[in-house]
Formats: C-alpha cells, sequence, structure tokens
C-alpha cells in the first residue's frame, strides 16, 4: 500500500511539474510574439494614421497564437478611442475570453466611459468583484463606476448609497487623503439630482478642496445655491463667474481618457 502510495505521489508530481514547465514555457513563448508583433512592429507605427499596420502587426502575432488577450485588447484599444465600439467591443470580448481576470474590469471602464452601455458596465464590475473584490482600474474603484453607471441610469439613490460607502471606506483606508476630486463630485452631482442642495453644496466644497479650480462642482455649487434662500445672488453671480473663468481656461474633468470622450456632467460649452 505504501508503495502504490509512493508511486502515486511521484506521477502527481510529475503531472504537476510538467504544467508549470509548460506554462512557463508558453509564458515566455507569448512574451517574444508581444516583443515581436507589438513593441517592434505595430508601436512603431501611430494607431491614429496607420491603424491598418497596427492592426497587420497584432494580426500577425495572433496568427502566432490566438490565446493572447494583450494583443486582443490592444486591437481593441485604438477603435475605442475613435469611437468605434462595437467593432472593437469584438476584439475585447476575445481579451476577456483568454483572460477575466486580466480584463473584465478594464471592459467595464470601456462600457462605463467609452460606450456608454451602463447595465453592462455594472454586470462586468460585479463579476471582477466576485473574483477579487473591490480594486481599482483606471485610478477609480470598480463601486465608483458601478455608482457612476447608476448615475447615468437615473437611478440616483443607488448611486449616492455606493458613492457613501465607497468613499467612507477610502477615508477610512487612506485618510482625508483618500478623498478623490471625482468621487466627491459625483456624489455631490448625485445628491443634486435628488434636490439635496445643501448636502450637495458641501460635496462640491469638498471637491473644491481637493482642485479649487474645477470649474464643474463650481457650476453645479451655483445651481444648487440657487435653490436656497439664504445665498444672494451676488453670492450666486460669484461662484457662476469662477467657474466660468475655470472653464474656459480648461480647468475641467482631468481624466486621462477625457480627451476621448465628455465625461458624466462635463460642461463642455
Amino acid at each position: 500500500m505504501g508503495l502504490l502510495l509512493l508511486v502515486s505521489c511521484d506521477e502527481h508530481l510529475a503531472v504537476q511539474n510538467k504544467v508549470v514547465s509548460e506554462n512557463h514555457s508558453d509564458k515566455e513563448s507569448q512574451e517574444k510574439i508581444i516583443q515581436e508583433y507589438l513593441k517592434d512592429c505595430a508601436q512603431r507605427h501611430n494607431y491614429r494614421y496607420e491603424m491598418y499596420k497596427w492592426q497587420e502587426c497584432l494580426d500577425k502575432g495572433l496568427e502566432k497564437d490566438s490565446t493572447i488577450a494583450y494583443l486582443w485588447q490592444q486591437k481593441a484599444m485604438p477603435l475605442f478611442k475613435a469611437r468605434k465600439y462595437e467593432a472593437g467591443m469584438i476584439f475585447l470580448d476575445k481579451a476577456v475570453k483568454y483572460d477575466k481576470k486580466g480584463w473584465l474590469a478594464y471592459r467595464g471602464f470601456i462600457k462605463c466611459i467609452f460606450a456608454k452601455t451602463y447595465r453592462e458596465a455594472i454586470k462586468d464590475f460585479e463579476r471582477i468583484k466576485e473574483l477579487e473584490g473591490n480594486s481599482f482600474v483606471m485610478d477609480h474603484t470598480y463601486n465608483f463606476h458601478i455608482a457612476l453607471s447608476y448615475l447615468q441610469l437615473n437611478e440616483f439613490e443607488k448611486a449616492e448609497r455606493i458613492f457613501k460607502q465607497d468613499i467612507e471606506k477610502e477615508v477610512k483606508k487612506w485618510g482625508d487623503d483618500g478623498y478623490h476630486h471625482l468621487d466627491l463630485f459625483y456624489y455631490g452631482i448625485s445628491l443634486f439630482e435628488q434636490q439635496k442642495w445643501e448636502e450637495a453644496i458641501a460635496q462640491f466644497d469638498k471637491s473644491l478642496e481637493v482642485y479649487p479650480k474645477f470649474c464643474e462642482p463650481m457650476f453645479y455649487k451655483a445651481l444648487s445655491m440657487m435653490q436656497v434662500e439664504e445665498y444672494s445672488e451676488e453670492e450666486i453671480g460669484a461662484v457662476l463667474e469662477k467657474a466660468i473663468e475655470n472653464k474656459d481656461a480648461g480647468n475641467t474633468i482631468n481624466e486621462d481618457n477625457a480627451i476621448y470622450e465628455t465625461y458624466p456632467y462635463q460642461i463642455v460649452k
């Protein structure tokens, strides 16, 4: 019996070692393909002007190994920036297929900020939270994107609750430095949309403590002040004038992807 058990254990270890060795070999092979067809080929071309060359390079890499999620994501990325959402999503779905944990949150972000398919974005973020909890993508938590999606679906109470809880957890973890001006701004917007004027003003003020020239909270603060009797026309006018001045100076939402997409409640005119 002992000999049989020993042989069985040896066989199991041999299988495990073979799998580890094969996975390591696959990873090395994929890194070589990424180097050759993405870094040395596609990235030599500007996808804005030479999209076909960018895609040709990646297609050659995927001919070598169609399971490399990163190459699928890189095929999708310039299409989203060109606002070709459905075309890009075909490739991003492939990236998620081959590396769910690596690209599911990114797909949720694309659905939320680019494609604006908010219920689908929520599904992706809830799925990735099941795998790894409430982590971050593009500098914001998964719950931030879920709350923003609910905000865009006019489900303001849900958005408010999630923003509030998320901010409280960040502050508990990081202290007051854990505030992000955009979190506070959108939390304020969820209150604004429910006509909770004074509570909204408080959050807009907190956002402005972090980003003092941020024109959007100034603008929505002025709109909120108009609904509260204690503020004079002069006070409201001063805030509105400052909002316009900072908008004209470009002090708006400063997310990296704001150069490609207008963010919710961003003042564009």
